[in-house]
């Protein structure tokens, strides 16, 4: 993989990894899904991202909350949380799994009869895939970080694609990224509306100025996980905090920048638009400081899991 903050360390075990649909497990290379699955024929689903750590979903709570926030707003019907949570468990336990791994769930609308946009056209029921992979992120990434190249393309408002939703329609994620790889970036910028800087591509954007953290008002990105609980450490901490419009003179200026996910978790930003970001050498005194305090919320929340399935 080129230099992003998806990067992995290789695993030889992923190839031996079997694929959870719809409650069978099949090898890598044989998992598959209809040409009328609604996810292929128009973007038609929903997704989580969510990583195991020393045997216990970090965060799990947070993620469902969101993927049922999202099965609501677009009217798929994906069972109950109790379902979601058994087929997790199954996957990383049918595949031995216990630490550095990275889930992708997935649920579609289902299979059309025929290919179309109208819910009516399903046969069946939604189709959940999930996929397990043994994934440790490029330690050179983590502690080097990536340079970003604002998109032209905007993220959109909420009246038209409401950018909560962690749905399949990505392509003007895709769009950005391409521009900013062409560029000679790692990542995309990406703006919202009115010009205001909104979020990356596929990570949410933070700022340090003078001290204080700041990041979008979050109307026009997802609202990550990681995203969440770094301004709730970083407040708890007596950190300055800001969710509020700032523009791109105020990440050229700023004395720090980082991204986050739930794979990476906090990633330096030492370049935007070729401008180098504070002395360009990786996180800052603040990023730093909210990296550990994250890792601290992983551990805590994974300890509370253990505890309470004891």
């Amino acid at each position: 993989m080129t230099r992003s903050t998806h990067a992995a360390i290789a695993d030889e075990r992923n190839a031996d990894v079997e694929i959870y649909i719809n409650g069978e497990f099949f090898p890598r290379d044989e998992a598959k899904i209809s040409v009328f699955d609604s996810g292929f024929l128009v973007g038609d689903g929903i997704w989580e991202g969510i990583r195991l750590h020393n045997d216990q979903f970090a965060f799990l709570d947070r993620h469902l909350d969101r993927l049922f926030a999202a099965s609501k707003a677009v009217d798929i019907a994906i069972g109950t949380r109790t379902d979601i949570e058994a087929a997790l468990r199954a996957t990383v336990e049918h595949n031995d799994m216990h630490d550095d791994v990275h889930v992708r769930l997935m649920i579609t609308r289902g299979n059309k009869k025929t290919p179309s946009q109208h819910p009516s056209n399903v046969i069946g029921g939604p189709n959940m895939v999930i996929i397990a992979e043994h994934k440790r992120a490029d330690p050179n990434v983590t502690t080097d970080g990536i340079s970003l190249f604002t998109a032209t393309v905007r993220r959109p408002p909420p009246d038209t694609l409401d950018q909560r939703l962690n749905c399949h329609s990505k392509l003007h994620e895709v769009i950005a990224l391409i521009q900013a790889t062409k560029a000679g970036a790692d990542e995309a910028l990406m703006l919202d509306p009115t010009g205001a800087v909104a979020t990356c591509n596929a990570t949410n954007f933070f700022v340090v100025r003078k001290g204080a953290l700041w990041t979008s008002t979050g109307h026009y990105n997802l609202h990550g996980i990681t995203r969440a609980v770094v301004l709730e450490q970083a407040r708890a901490s007596g950190i300055e905090t800001h969710e509020a419009p700032f523009s791109l003179t105020d990440v050229y200026a700023a004395d720090e920048a980082f991204v986050t996910g739930t794979f990476g978790a906090l990633t330096p930003v030492y370049e935007v638009d070729g401008r180098s970001i504070g002395d360009g050498s990786g996180l800052g005194p603040v990023g730093t400081e909210l990296a550990r305090l994250y890792r601290s919320a992983v551990d805590s929340d994974v300890q509370a899991r253990h505890v309470a399935a004891s």
